[in-house]
Protein backbone atom coordinates (compact mmCIF):
# COMPACT_ATOMS: atom_id res chain seq x y z
CA UNK A 1 0.00 0.00 0.00
CA UNK A 2 1.29 3.43 -0.74
CA UNK A 3 2.46 5.80 1.96
CA UNK A 4 -0.35 7.80 3.75
CA UNK A 5 -2.24 6.97 6.97
CA UNK A 6 -6.24 7.07 7.70
CA UNK A 7 -6.64 9.91 9.97
CA UNK A 8 -1.26 7.61 15.57
CA UNK A 9 4.93 3.11 22.04
CA UNK A 10 3.69 0.97 23.53
CA UNK A 11 1.75 2.08 26.36
CA UNK A 12 -0.14 0.18 27.37
CA UNK A 13 1.25 -1.27 30.60
CA UNK A 14 -0.70 0.41 33.76
CA UNK A 15 -2.94 2.81 31.26
CA UNK A 16 -5.38 -0.20 31.51
CA UNK A 17 -5.92 -0.12 34.95
CA UNK A 18 -7.32 3.49 34.68
CA UNK A 19 -10.93 4.59 34.37
CA UNK A 20 -12.32 4.88 30.96
CA UNK A 21 -14.42 6.95 29.08
CA UNK A 22 -17.24 5.38 26.90
CA UNK A 23 -16.44 5.81 23.04
CA UNK A 24 -16.77 4.86 19.72
CA UNK A 25 -13.69 3.26 18.52
CA UNK A 26 -13.00 2.95 14.36
CA UNK A 27 -10.81 -0.01 14.94
CA UNK A 28 -10.32 -2.53 12.91
CA UNK A 29 -11.47 -0.08 10.06
CA UNK A 30 -9.91 2.29 7.44
CA UNK A 31 -12.78 4.68 7.47
CA UNK A 32 -13.67 6.52 10.76
CA UNK A 33 -16.55 7.72 12.61
CA UNK A 34 -18.55 11.27 13.20
CA UNK A 35 -17.56 11.37 17.39
CA UNK A 36 -14.27 12.29 19.21
CA UNK A 37 -12.78 11.76 22.24
CA UNK A 38 -14.20 13.78 25.75
CA UNK A 39 -12.10 16.83 26.08
CA UNK A 40 -9.41 16.22 28.50
CA UNK A 41 -9.94 12.15 27.71
CA UNK A 42 -6.74 10.30 25.61
CA UNK A 43 -8.52 7.21 23.74
CA UNK A 44 -5.74 5.19 22.25
CA UNK A 45 -6.50 2.27 19.57
CA UNK A 46 -3.87 -0.05 19.49
CA UNK A 47 -3.34 -2.58 16.65
CA UNK A 48 -1.20 -5.09 18.13
CA UNK A 49 -0.77 -7.57 15.08
CA UNK A 50 -1.55 -7.14 11.45
CA UNK A 51 -0.68 -9.88 8.88
CA UNK A 52 -0.82 -8.92 5.05
CA UNK A 53 -0.58 -11.23 2.11
CA UNK A 54 0.10 -9.95 -1.67
CA UNK A 55 1.91 -11.33 -4.70
CA UNK A 56 2.83 -14.44 -2.49
CA UNK A 57 4.25 -12.28 0.44
CA UNK A 58 3.43 -12.16 3.85
CA UNK A 59 4.07 -8.28 5.29
CA UNK A 60 3.73 -7.94 9.51
CA UNK A 61 2.66 -4.44 10.88
CA UNK A 62 2.54 -3.93 14.42
CA UNK A 63 1.99 -1.76 16.22
CA UNK A 64 -0.35 0.18 14.64
CA UNK A 65 -0.99 3.35 17.13
CA UNK A 66 -3.46 5.89 17.24
CA UNK A 67 -3.91 8.62 19.59
CA UNK A 68 -6.84 10.88 19.73
CA UNK A 69 -6.45 13.62 22.72
CA UNK A 70 -9.94 15.91 23.04
CA UNK A 71 -8.79 19.25 23.38
CA UNK A 72 -12.38 21.01 23.38
CA UNK A 73 -15.70 20.24 23.14
CA UNK A 74 -16.21 18.39 19.60
CA UNK A 75 -12.43 18.74 18.48
CA UNK A 76 -10.07 16.54 18.88
CA UNK A 77 -6.06 16.00 18.02
CA UNK A 78 -5.17 12.75 16.07
CA UNK A 79 -1.30 11.31 15.75
CA UNK A 80 -0.75 7.81 14.15
CA UNK A 81 1.67 5.59 13.14
CA UNK A 82 2.86 1.96 12.30
CA UNK A 83 5.93 -0.39 12.79
CA UNK A 84 6.04 -2.85 9.62
CA UNK A 85 8.32 -5.63 8.42
CA UNK A 86 8.02 -7.47 5.11
CA UNK A 87 10.23 -10.16 4.13
CA UNK A 88 14.01 -9.51 4.12
CA UNK A 89 13.75 -6.02 4.76
CA UNK A 90 14.11 -4.28 8.16
CA UNK A 91 11.41 -2.74 10.30
CA UNK A 92 10.57 0.17 9.54
CA UNK A 93 7.98 3.37 10.14
CA UNK A 94 5.19 3.80 7.46
CA UNK A 95 1.74 6.09 7.43
CA UNK A 96 2.81 8.74 10.13
CA UNK A 97 0.01 11.51 10.57
CA UNK A 98 -1.10 14.46 12.57
CA UNK A 99 -4.69 15.69 12.39
CA UNK A 100 -7.52 17.21 13.98
CA UNK A 101 -10.98 16.03 14.00
CA UNK A 102 -14.32 18.28 14.40
CA UNK A 103 -17.65 17.28 15.07
CA UNK A 104 -19.57 19.66 12.61
CA UNK A 105 -23.08 18.67 13.50
CA UNK A 106 -24.00 16.43 17.04
CA UNK A 107 -26.52 13.52 15.94
CA UNK A 108 -26.65 10.23 17.29
CA UNK A 109 -23.28 9.74 17.87
CA UNK A 110 -23.73 12.17 20.47
CA UNK A 111 -26.69 10.88 21.81
CA UNK A 112 -29.12 13.34 19.88
CA UNK A 113 -31.44 12.97 16.98
CA UNK A 114 -29.98 13.27 13.47
CA UNK A 115 -26.64 12.61 11.76
CA UNK A 116 -23.33 13.30 13.17
CA UNK A 117 -21.17 15.09 10.76
CA UNK A 118 -17.65 15.40 10.82
CA UNK A 119 -14.43 16.65 9.42
CA UNK A 120 -11.19 15.35 9.58
CA UNK A 121 -8.10 17.14 8.19
CA UNK A 122 -4.14 17.16 8.58
CA UNK A 123 -0.79 16.52 7.66
CA UNK A 124 0.39 13.08 6.11
CA UNK A 125 4.22 12.77 7.72
CA UNK A 126 7.31 11.64 6.50
CA UNK A 127 7.52 7.68 6.36
CA UNK A 128 10.73 5.71 6.33
CA UNK A 129 9.30 3.37 3.53
CA UNK A 130 11.42 4.08 0.00
CA UNK A 131 10.23 6.58 -2.06
CA UNK A 132 7.86 8.16 0.54
CA UNK A 133 10.48 10.60 2.47
CA UNK A 134 8.32 13.53 1.92
CA UNK A 135 4.61 15.52 3.49
CA UNK A 136 1.29 15.43 2.21
CA UNK A 137 -2.24 16.25 3.05
CA UNK A 138 -5.73 14.53 3.87
CA UNK A 139 -9.12 15.93 4.47
CA UNK A 140 -11.99 13.11 5.26
CA UNK A 141 -15.62 14.17 5.78
CA UNK A 142 -17.95 11.86 7.58
CA UNK A 143 -21.47 11.04 8.52
CA UNK A 144 -22.75 9.21 10.49
CA UNK A 145 -26.39 7.58 11.43
CA UNK A 146 -28.75 5.17 12.21
CA UNK A 147 -31.08 2.52 10.08
CA UNK A 148 -31.80 0.41 12.99
CA UNK A 149 -30.53 -1.95 14.47
CA UNK A 150 -27.89 -0.70 11.90
CA UNK A 151 -25.30 1.94 12.89
CA UNK A 152 -23.18 3.07 9.43
CA UNK A 153 -20.43 5.54 8.90
CA UNK A 154 -20.02 7.04 5.24
CA UNK A 155 -16.08 8.47 4.50
CA UNK A 156 -15.49 10.57 1.74
CA UNK A 157 -12.07 12.47 1.30
CA UNK A 158 -8.83 13.53 -0.61
CA UNK A 159 -5.77 15.07 -0.58
CA UNK A 160 -1.58 14.55 -2.03
CA UNK A 161 0.21 11.97 -0.76
CA UNK A 162 3.85 12.26 0.74
CA UNK A 163 5.06 10.40 -2.92
CA UNK A 164 5.80 13.05 -5.31
CA UNK A 165 2.71 15.10 -4.09
CA UNK A 166 0.58 13.02 -6.19
CA UNK A 167 -3.39 13.65 -5.68
CA UNK A 168 -5.49 11.11 -4.52
CA UNK A 169 -9.56 10.28 -3.28
CA UNK A 170 -10.79 7.76 -0.41
CA UNK A 171 -13.61 6.74 0.49
CA UNK A 172 -15.52 4.37 2.77
CA UNK A 173 -18.59 2.35 4.30
CA UNK A 174 -18.80 1.16 7.99
CA UNK A 175 -21.69 -0.70 8.85
CA UNK A 176 -22.45 -2.07 12.81
CA UNK A 177 -24.61 -4.65 13.64
CA UNK A 178 -25.37 -5.55 17.29
CA UNK A 179 -26.06 -8.87 18.33
CA UNK A 180 -25.52 -8.73 21.80
CA UNK A 181 -25.30 -5.31 24.27
CA UNK A 182 -21.55 -6.35 24.10
CA UNK A 183 -20.87 -7.84 20.69
CA UNK A 184 -21.34 -6.01 17.42
CA UNK A 185 -20.40 -7.69 14.26
CA UNK A 186 -19.24 -5.18 11.51
CA UNK A 187 -18.06 -4.68 8.17
CA UNK A 188 -16.85 -2.26 5.74
CA UNK A 189 -15.84 -1.80 1.69
CA UNK A 190 -13.75 1.20 0.73
CA UNK A 191 -11.47 2.29 -1.32
CA UNK A 192 -8.26 4.60 -2.68
CA UNK A 193 -7.51 6.29 -5.93
CA UNK A 194 -4.04 7.85 -6.65
CA UNK A 195 -3.66 9.57 -9.69
CA UNK A 196 -1.29 7.38 -12.48
CA UNK A 197 -2.42 4.32 -10.22
CA UNK A 198 -4.78 1.38 -9.87
CA UNK A 199 -7.84 1.67 -7.67
CA UNK A 200 -6.74 0.09 -3.81
CA UNK A 201 -10.33 -1.08 -3.00
CA UNK A 202 -10.88 -4.03 -0.16
CA UNK A 203 -13.94 -5.47 1.85
CA UNK A 204 -13.83 -6.20 6.07
CA UNK A 205 -15.67 -8.60 7.96
CA UNK A 206 -14.86 -8.22 11.39
CA UNK A 207 -16.56 -7.79 15.29
CA UNK A 208 -15.64 -5.65 17.92
CA UNK A 209 -16.42 -6.96 21.72
CA UNK A 210 -16.70 -4.78 24.85
CA UNK A 211 -16.53 -7.18 27.73
CA UNK A 212 -17.08 -4.35 30.13
CA UNK A 213 -20.44 -3.10 30.98
CA UNK A 214 -19.03 0.05 31.32
CA UNK A 215 -17.54 0.10 28.06
CA UNK A 216 -13.73 0.82 29.27
CA UNK A 217 -12.56 -1.22 26.56
CA UNK A 218 -12.94 -2.71 23.22
CA UNK A 219 -11.42 -5.65 21.33
CA UNK A 220 -11.58 -6.11 17.75
CA UNK A 221 -10.61 -8.27 15.43
CA UNK A 222 -10.94 -8.73 11.37
CA UNK A 223 -10.17 -10.08 7.95
CA UNK A 224 -9.55 -7.95 5.05
CA UNK A 225 -10.11 -9.26 1.35
CA UNK A 226 -9.09 -7.26 -1.82
CA UNK A 227 -11.37 -6.50 -4.68
CA UNK A 228 -9.13 -5.08 -6.88
CA UNK A 229 -5.62 -5.99 -7.80
CA UNK A 230 -3.68 -2.87 -6.04
CA UNK A 231 -4.62 -3.86 -2.91
CA UNK A 232 -3.17 -6.64 -0.88
CA UNK A 233 -5.03 -10.51 -1.10
CA UNK A 234 -6.16 -10.19 1.77
CA UNK A 235 -5.17 -9.19 6.03
CA UNK A 236 -5.70 -9.76 9.01
CA UNK A 237 -5.89 -7.70 12.16
CA UNK A 238 -6.45 -7.76 16.00
CA UNK A 239 -6.45 -4.92 18.53
CA UNK A 240 -7.95 -2.98 21.05
CA UNK A 241 -9.43 0.45 21.79
CA UNK A 242 -9.32 1.77 25.93
CA UNK A 243 -9.66 5.82 26.97
CA UNK A 244 -8.53 7.59 30.03
CA UNK A 245 -8.47 10.95 31.53
CA UNK A 246 -5.81 13.11 31.54
CA UNK A 247 -6.77 15.14 34.15
CA UNK A 248 -10.20 15.17 35.87
CA UNK A 249 -13.34 16.48 34.93
CA UNK A 250 -14.19 20.16 36.01
CA UNK A 251 -17.90 19.98 38.13
CA UNK A 252 -20.58 21.40 36.34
Amino acid sequence: MRGRARPAACVLAGTLALAASPAWAYRPFVSTDAAVADPGFMEIELGYFQLAHAHHEEAFSTPKLVLNYGIVDRLEIVGEFAAEKAPHDDWRLVDPALSLKAILKEGVLQEKDGLSVALEAGALLPSTAPGAGGVGFEATGIVSGQLKPLTYHLNAGGGVDRVDARPFATWGLIGELPVVPALRFVGEVSGESVTQERANNSVLVGFIWQPFPSRELSIDAGIRRGITRAAPDWQATLGLTFAFPLWPRAQR
